[in-house]
């Protein structure tokens, strides 16, 4: 009896810590919709079944249909650890709980990557300069809300330096993904699109008979490389079995660097940290300064108000920065 009562409250005692192992050890793993969620899927799901063999965990890869739909995820605990851009990584941080802990690493060598803004190869639209200089004729696809390269670096460095706003200058602006408006543009569905060098990569490597259908208007400066951000709250040793595994993933073994490539020309990951968004929230910052000073609506003493918080944080910024 005594030895029954033993074996009882031995199963029940392995039973709590076995359930309690696997709810710490389950997580979500959200990726930016940058493409369809099948085409992202196939790509991703091979590291995502290293992960997991090679950390114990049990990884769960979750894709929705835009990128607040990740941030969200994120924000009520359904994902724990994301790949983001650096613009909605932004979003994670400051919403979501989240901590950028590492980056990809590109097989060229760059740091990053660069926003593009291309059209049909047998489009009119030859020049950037035509395409400023006529925006009430053109069709513009643009990026999601919190793309870096679709939407921030474009909006930025492209448009508002060029005195241009992108709300009211162009015929029509139907923001969309990296994909759809690449695939609009081969298909001659819309006049110019912004998109990225990764998704051009992708386009070169997995459908070379669509490349010389695209032809690339305008190249930004170069972009930070993608962020990997998870909880803040993820216990210390999930995060120490996470880190562990990007750290070493596609270092020498050729069938993990395939998977790396074959996901967007990447060869591996980095460690990062939050400090890699400090240039993407000055960019953010400057745009939205140039949008109160052109905005006609402000009386002057509201004008001056945001203006002044403005600067305020961007001087924060920027001593962050020098640090």
């Amino acid at each position: 009896m005594k030895s029954a009562r033993f074996f009882l409250a031995g199963a029940a005692l392995a039973s709590c810590l076995l359930s309690q192992t696997v709810f710490a050890e389950t997580i979500s793993f959200g990726i930016i919709s940058t493409d369809s969620s099948s085409a992202l899927k196939q790509r991703w799901q091979p590291l995502i079944d290293d992960l997991n063999k090679q950390t114990g965990l049990d990884v769960k890869a979750y894709f929705a249909t835009d990128y607040a739909g990740i941030i969200e995820a994120m924000r009520f605990n359904k994902v724990q650890i994301g790949f983001f851009g650096n613009a909605s990584a932004i979003e994670a941080v400051d919403r979501s709980n989240g901590e950028v802990f590492a980056k990809v690493k590109y097989k060229n060598g760059e740091a990053g990557y660069y926003s593009l803004l291309i059209t049909n190869a047998n489009s009119k639209w030859t020049s950037i300069d035509q395409v400023l200089k006529n925006t009430r004729d053109i069709n513009l696809g643009f990026g999601d809300p919190n793309s870096t390269s679709g939407t921030l670096v474009p909006a930025y460095y492209l448009f508002a330096k060029n005195g241009i706003n992108v709300k009211t200058a162009f015929k029509s602006v139907l923001p969309s993904s990296h994909e759809a408006n690449m695939l609009a543009v081969v298909n001659d569905k819309i006049d110019i699109a912004t998109n990225n060098t990764d998704m051009l990569d992708t386009i070169k490597t997995q459908h070379p008979e669509l490349y010389p259908k695209v032809r690339v208007l305008w190249k930004s400066p170069l972009i930070p490389s993608d962020p990997l951000v998870w909880r803040r709250d993820l216990p210390q040793a999930t995060k120490d079995k996470l880190r562990n595994f990007f750290d070493h993933y596609a270092e020498k073994d050729p069938r993990e660097q395939a998977v790396m490539t074959a996901i967007s020309g990447y060869s591996g990951f980095a460690d990062s940290s939050n400090a890699q968004l400090v240039p993407i929230r000055q960019m953010a910052l400057f745009q939205k300064k140039q949008q109160v000073q052109n905005d006609a609506h402000l009386d002057s003493a509201d004008k001056q108000a945001q203006i002044a918080a403005l600067d305020q944080k961007i001087a924060a910024l920027d001593s962050t920065a020098a640090k």
